[in-house]
Parts: C-alpha cells; structure tokens; sequence
C-alpha cells in the first residue's frame, strides 16, 4: 500500500474529475467546468510539493501525475474543440505533440532500458499555458493571443523533448 498517500491521491482526484470537466463544457455550462478545472489545477499545483515535504514521493505518483494532467487537459481540449470553443488545429497540436513525447518515451523505455523521463521546464511551462488558456477561453475570453500562445509553447515543447531524446546518454550512462 506504499502508492497510496495524499499526492497520489490527489493525482487520482485530478483523474477523475476530467470527464466532468467534459461533460459541464459539452452541456455549455462553462462556469461549472471552469470552478471543477480550478479545482482540479488546485490537486495538480499540490500534489508535488506534499509529496516532498512529506516524503512519500512515489514511482507510481511520477507516473500518475503527468497522466492525469494529460488527461484533463486532452479532455478539456477536446470539449472546447467540440463546443467550437477553441480551433481543432489547436487540439491536434496538443494532441500530436503528447502523443510525440509518448512515442519517445516509449522508445526510450523499449530500445534503451531508460525508465526516467523527468519533466522539461518547457513541458511545465506548455501544461501551465494550455491550461490557463483553457481557463481563459471558458471564462469567455476569446483572443487569438491565447491560441497562438499556447500553440507557440506546445510546440516548442514537444521540439525540445525530440532535442533531449535525440541527446540523451544511454541508460545507465549518467
């Protein structure tokens, strides 16, 4: 029962209120999908730093943590999409460059042993952007910044994954 501690909780939380987020953006009750997606982002900010300062930080948790913010913010874009909220080339972008760092660390995990993928300050930076955009746009701020914002940071995201698994030492190596 090591996996279960309040992070990893916290994490399961987040996992489990994206299809309400869906659903309350599907219904155009934007407001309520907004108040469920700040509490959701609250699990996320909080799960981390309880997890270290508590010591209870977890593989399971590594692994659960960036799953459900996939999750929630896959949904939450594939509702704006839907509800013509948001342009679906935006959540292909999304879309195709998780499914990019999936791939490479896939093959990392398959080719090369490497179980570590550790997250880049730019993949940080692209979840926080495409989630206060998603906030911002369910708050009814429509402005063509915000897409292109955060279009510019997923993408530079998913380039500098590619340069880091293109540059990794072999597993074992470092």
């Amino acid at each position: 029962m090591g996996w279960l501690n309040l992070p990893n909780l916290l994490s399961l939380a987040r996992l489990a209120l994206a299809p309400f987020v869906f659903a309350a953006v599907l219904a155009g009750r934007n407001w309520t999908a907004l108040a469920i997606l700040a509490v959701a982002a609250a699990t996320d900010v909080l799960d981390g730093p309880i997890a270290r300062r508590m010591h209870c930080v977890t593989r399971w948790g590594a692994y659960a943590d960036p799953i459900a913010d996939k999750v929630l913010l896959s949904s939450s874009y594939v509702a704006l999409g839907i509800a013509g909220l948001v342009p679906w080339w935006l959540v292909g972008l999304i879309f195709g460059r998780d499914l990019l760092i999936l791939a490479l660390a896939g093959g990392a995990l398959l080719f090369t042993g490497r179980r570590d993928f550790p997250p880049s300050v730019w993949g940080k930076l692209s979840t926080l952007v495409q989630g206060l955009v998603a906030v911002l746009v369910l708050a009814g701020a429509r402005q063509e910044a915000l897409l292109w914002a955060a279009a510019a940071v997923t993408v530079w995201s998913g380039v500098h994954y590619l340069w880091r698994a293109c540059n990794a030492p072999p597993a074992g190596a470092r």
